[in-house]
C-alpha cells in the first residue's frame, strides 16, 4: 500500500505554504527539517536534501517483508524503515508501523 511521497524542497516553511495555497493541503505534521502534508489524499513528505532522499514509501504489514541483510532504521515516530534502490536507482522506502 501507498504511505507517502516524499520530495526534497530548499525551505520547508516555504514549501508548505506553496502546498497550501495552491493545492489546499493539510498539515499533518510540520517542523524546521520536514512536513507531512495531505495533498489530494496522498501524504507528500516534504524533507531537505540532508534529511532523507526523495522517495515513494510503501507500508508493509509485516516486518518480515524487509529485504534480508538491510539494515532497519527508526524514526522518530517509532516507525521501522529501509531505503532500497529499484533496478533504475530510484529510492524505495519500506515502512512498518
Amino acid at each position: 500500500m501507498l504511505d507517502h511521497i516524499a520530495i526534497v524542497v530548499k525551505n520547508i516553511e516555504k514549501s508548505v505554504l506553496w502546498y497550501l495555497e495552491n493545492f489546499n493541503a493539510k498539515i499533518k505534521y510540520q517542523d524546521e527539517t520536514w512536513a507531512m502534508l495531505e495533498v489530494c489524499n496522498t501524504s507528500v513528505a516534504l524533507t531537505l536534501i540532508n534529511q532523507h532522499p526523495p522517495h515513494i514509501a510503501f507500508k508493509i504489514d509485516n516486518e518480515s517483508l524487509f529485504p534480508e541483510g538491510i539494515d532497519i532504521k527508526m524514526h522518530r515516530d517509532g516507525t521501522k524503515y529501509v531505503y532500497q534502490k529499484d533496478i533504475d536507482g530510484n529510492v524505495i522506502e519500506l515502512i512498518y508501523y
